[in-house]
């Protein structure tokens, strides 16, 4: 090993000079007495810039209690007007993970600025739109990945040729192995291969026209109304902690109402379930009936699955048990939610939504050669688990220490 390398790999594991004797200090507080692994703490940007003034996002350093150096991410989406001395005003929130262990409800973080550069941390979470297979978009993290469909899949194909057409905003989900990001391996390495396991897990999760793993609609009368594939994207954040990103919806007739709709996705590294905030538009100002579904028939038939579907408050959770590829579960964790329903290809949950207002739920799966789940009972244990957490979110305090 070169000695300049040694030297920057000492440095980070050890944590950098710091820079002066202020600190933030940040503690993180929560309600439950059971263990919350990767668990998210975001501290707004403007509190870390009032005790840390002239901090920037690569000249810091988080320690825990035990004085280890935590990964870190700051996000950066203000529009350039808002920070015209690109002096990092504009930024968004510190974000940096930790594990509560069970009855650990209360935990001390500092945060200095410090002398020099921090080398960017692994990628944990990752976005990425993916025109090289028909305008998917895809995202991950350490744990799963997910996918869903745009414009060009969608598209009619030109006479005389075999494109692939197809027309849904269902979404998707890839069952991996490995901690480290596959999406990109598996795109380059092709959609055959990426239905196989070879190695690092695959897609066996089906969609079609339905919704898929959470995908949303309008239920009005009875019947399910939904957009075409998204129309547009952005991304906001791509990790190493968390990646925000967003699609847009182009309108869609829902029962004689024009209806569209954006869905801003949060996924966080650690996590088997990611959050969604809907935002539908129409003319009139009355609240919206929404469904999301989970589709009745999401394994393929040669695997002879047996699917348990579940219902709990503000859950609906389904189990599929397969011949030999591996089990999974999939699951929407909705508060709020009013009732359910179904149509010929989903298994629905129900709820209101304001125009102009998110609609906050978050959508989850796990396949039983994780190890951490293998029957429906374990499953439904671990979501009910889950929304016990979104539930009790973590309180963050700040305070500057001299």
């Amino acid at each position: 090993m070169k000695l300049p390398f040694l030297l920057a790999s000492i440095a980070l594991l050890a944590g950098l000079p710091v820079l002066a004797a202020e600190r933030l200090v940040v503690t993180a507080q929560h309600d439950l007495k059971v263990p919350r692994p990767a668990e998210t703490i975001t501290v707004p940007w403007r509190e870390v810039a009032k005790a840390l003034p002239g901090a920037l996002l690569h000249q810091l350093n988080v320690r825990d209690a035990t004085g280890q150096v935590l990964p870190y991410q700051v996000t950066n989406v203000a529009p350039l007007a808002q920070d015209p001395k690109n002096e990092g005003i504009a930024y968004g929130e510190l974000i940096f993970q930790h594990d509560f262990a069970a009855g650990e409800q209360s935990v001390r973080f500092t945060v200095e600025k410090v002398v020099g550069v921090v080398p960017p941390f692994p990628v944990k979470a990752f976005a990425r739109y993916v025109p090289e297979r028909l305008d998917d978009f895809a995202w991950e993290n350490d744990r799963i990945a997910h996918r869903t469909y745009g414009p060009a899949l969608a598209a009619p194909a030109a006479p005389g040729t075999a494109k692939e057409v197809l027309v849904t905003s269902g979404l998707d989900i890839w069952f991996k192995r490995p901690s480290y990001l596959i999406v990109d391996r598996w795109y380059n390495k092709g959609h055959d291969h990426y239905h196989r396991d070879e190695g690092e897990g695959l897609d066996m999760y089906s969609v079609g026209r339905s919704r898929g793993a959470g995908g949303s609609g309008i239920w009005k009368d009875g019947q399910l109304y939904t957009s075409r594939n998204y129309a547009r994207w952005r991304v906001l954040a791509n990790g190493p902690v968390r990646a925000v990103f967003e699609l847009d919806y182009d309108a869609w007739d829902a029962g004689g109402v024009q209806v569209s709709e954006t869905k801003r996705f949060t996924i966080d590294a650690g996590q088997q379930f990611y959050a969604v905030e809907s935002t539908f538009t129409a003319r009139s100002a009355q609240a919206l009936p929404v469904a999301l579904g989970l589709h009745k028939t999401p394994a393929y038939p040669n695997q002879q699955p047996q699917i348990t579907t579940q219902r709990a408050p503000g859950l609906l959770m389904q189990w599929v048990k397969q011949r030999d590829a591996g089990d999974f579960g999939a699951a929407i964790v909705l508060p709020g939610a009013q009732g359910y329903a179904e149509d010929a290809m989903n298994e629905l949950i129900l709820t209101q939504a304001q125009p102009g207002h998110a609609l906050r739920y978050h959508l989850g799966a796990m396949v039983s050669w994780s190890g951490e789940v293998t029957t429906a009972e374990a499953w439904r244990a671990y979501v009910q688990a889950y929304r016990a957490r979104v539930a009790a979110p973590v309180r963050v305090l700040v305070g500057a220490e001299r």
